[in-house]
């Protein structure tokens, strides 16, 4: 494995850090997640047309830049770093690939040259706002429990006169108020025989209400989507491709994504911290040279790398993704907190960016986590326990 970054990578890097230095400070970031879309719309046509941010991972044959994960994590690293909201994470990380692997070919022909170019945005709902789930990353997602078992309720698929129709809700939609297109996950069948499907819902559909909800960090907007007799286009062939198959690959990607986006955060919240340190006197001296302080910021520097380099392997090896998230996510969340304690009590107040770290840290897991879950579930599924009975022992592990 060559672990170097070739030059078109770093120029990746290179370009969308300028960038964002220019347009994505904590005062843009403010305003972008006051605007109704919650994101500055302006940026995000810029960071699509004239970067390709949307298209990076998605094939040449959809207007796509034909690169991989790595290039996609490399870019979302930055983003991180800025914490800027855009539509990226549920468009291009989460919809565009569940697009690309289950459905036909009109339907990829029709949506992914559109997401390439940034003229449509999607997000995934899932009912329950269990979407670390439904992915796979804290439980088995084929066992349907985080859809509603098709039971009472989640949301319901029925066919009636060669048309979907949708009923139900879903909760914490990532970008699910502003998305164009929503990949709503629905059971259909009846108990027990249900299956989940996704279903294409286009923003103007009718019986569909979108509701922005208030979330703890604002530059991951939030919205409650209801179904009413909504009709909706089954993604894929009527033959029933392995949804859950594909939202648990979509699934371990994102982790990888993630992570890399998480270590942007931690390594942005960090760099702002150091500079502080170096300003800030007290007793004469500036409070980055007592050694109390120095030891604290070293600590939260091999935390950052070591997450780094765990973010770079998943990007190459997505089955490494949700390992790498959970470590992620618990450095930014480490980082954020020691930001506040060596900010003082500016850290905390609206007026400093210090907090938005640590919503962003916090909202993070909140979604996607917790830590001890995502590495009780890898754990489980690489068999690192053994096989563990009913009656709790564990069998296959040396004590």
């Amino acid at each position: 494995m060559d672990a170097a970054f070739t030059a078109e990578q770093d120029e990746i890097r290179r370009t969308l850090r300028d960038l964002l230095a220019q347009h994505s400070g904590p005062g843009e970031v403010r305003a972008a997640v006051r605007t109704a879309e919650g994101h500055d719309p302006a940026l995000w046509h810029r960071l699509a047309r004239e970067l390709g941010l949307p298209g990076l991972a998605l094939p040449e044959e959809y207007s796509g830049a034909g690169c991989t994960v790595t290039e996609l994590a490399l870019a979302c690293e930055e983003t991180g770093r800025a914490l800027l909201p855009s539509p990226l994470l549920a468009t291009a990380v989460l919809a565009a690939p569940l697009i690309a692997a289950l459905g036909t070919p009109a339907q990829r022909a029709g949506l992914l040259p559109r997401i390439a170019d940034g003229a449509l945005t999607a997000a995934l709902a899932v009912p329950g706002g269990s979407m670390a789930a439904a992915l796979g990353l804290t439980a088995d997602n084929r066992t349907g429990g985080w859809a509603g078992g098709g039971r009472a309720g989640g949301v319901q698929a029925r066919l009636g006169d060669g048309r979907w129709r949708l009923y139900g809700e879903a909760g914490r939609v990532l970008d699910g108020h502003s998305a164009g297109l929503l990949l709503v996950a629905a059971h259909t069948g009846g108990y027990p025989r249900s299956r989940t499907l996704l279903f294409l819902v286009p923003a103007e559909a009718e019986g569909l209400t979108r509701t922005r909800l208030t979330s703890m960090d604002e530059t991951r907007p939030l919205a409650r989507v209801e179904l009413r007799d909504t009709a909706a286009e089954l993604l894929g062939a009527d033959d029933a491709p392995d949804v859950c198959g594909a939202l648990a690959a979509t699934g371990r990607t994102a982790a990888a994504v993630l992570a890399a986006e998480a270590v942007g955060a931690a390594a942005g919240a960090l760099a702002r911290t150091v500079a502080y340190v170096k300003e800030r006197e007290q007793f004469g001296r500036a409070i980055g040279s007592f050694q109390a302080v120095k030891h604290r910021l070293a600590d939260l520097y091999v935390r950052v790398e070591a997450a780094r380099s765990a973010a770079y392997h998943a990007a190459w090896d997505p089955a490494a993704g949700p390992l790498a998230l959970a470590q992620a996510l618990e450095a930014a969340r480490t980082v954020a907190g020691e930001a506040v304690q060596l900010h003082g009590g500016i850290g905390f107040t609206w007026e400093h960016e210090a907090h938005l770290y640590v919503k962003r840290a916090a909202g993070d897991e909140l979604l996607f986590g917790p830590v001890h879950r995502l590495r009780d579930h890898a754990a489980g599924q690489a068999g690192l326990f053994g096989d563990v009975t009913a009656d709790g022992p564990v069998h296959g592990v040396a004590v």
